[in-house]
């Protein structure tokens, strides 16, 4: 698992970096070189999902994502775990349906090139259920893991 969070990682770090430099450079071309470069525009759109579909993987290896506990802190303890349960539960559900819709998506654009650099918009679209599967993934392990810590505890006491 550890090696799977790190190249998630490795490989969205990676994609900001191009990205970055990317601009940078089509910026500098454009205006002070007036030589823009045609396929930035293109390059950009495609490393911007796969940024933010593995920038979601890692946030939530990380247990970074943006949560609002205000209600849930409320609650007494055994109903928080049931509640967070539940929204794991939920939250997979909509990650298995979402990689689904995504790799049809994918699928049915397997055919379709970009203009420029004549990528096939599959590369683009599956971004979308690598991403989702990836997250669910933690997700689920982390379920499990808070499950296991809730039952260990409920032990002890």
């Amino acid at each position: 698992m550890r090696v799977f969070g790190k190249l998630a990682e490795l490989c969205a770090a990676l994609a900001l970096f191009i990205l970055v430099v990317m601009t940078i450079a089509g910026v500098f071309m454009r205006y002070f070189m007036a030589q823009p470069i045609q396929w930035t525009e293109e390059m950009s759109g495609l490393l911007m999902i796969w940024v933010v579909m593995l920038g979601g993987v890692v946030a939530e290896r990380e247990k970074a994502h943006l949560t609002i506990p205000f209600v849930v802190d409320m609650l007494p303890a055994k109903i928080k775990t049931i509640v967070a349960t539940l929204v794991s539960i939920a939250s997979i559900g909509l990650l298995l349906y979402m990689a689904w819709l995504g790799y049809r998506l994918a699928e049915m654009a397997q055919f379709k090139v970009t203009q420029i650099l004549k990528i096939s918009w599959f590369w683009i679209d599956l971004a979308v259920p690598v991403g989702a599967l990836a997250t669910a993934y933690f997700t689920l392990h982390w379920l499990i893991s808070d499950l296991k810590k809730n039952v260990s505890a409920e032990e002890k006491s």
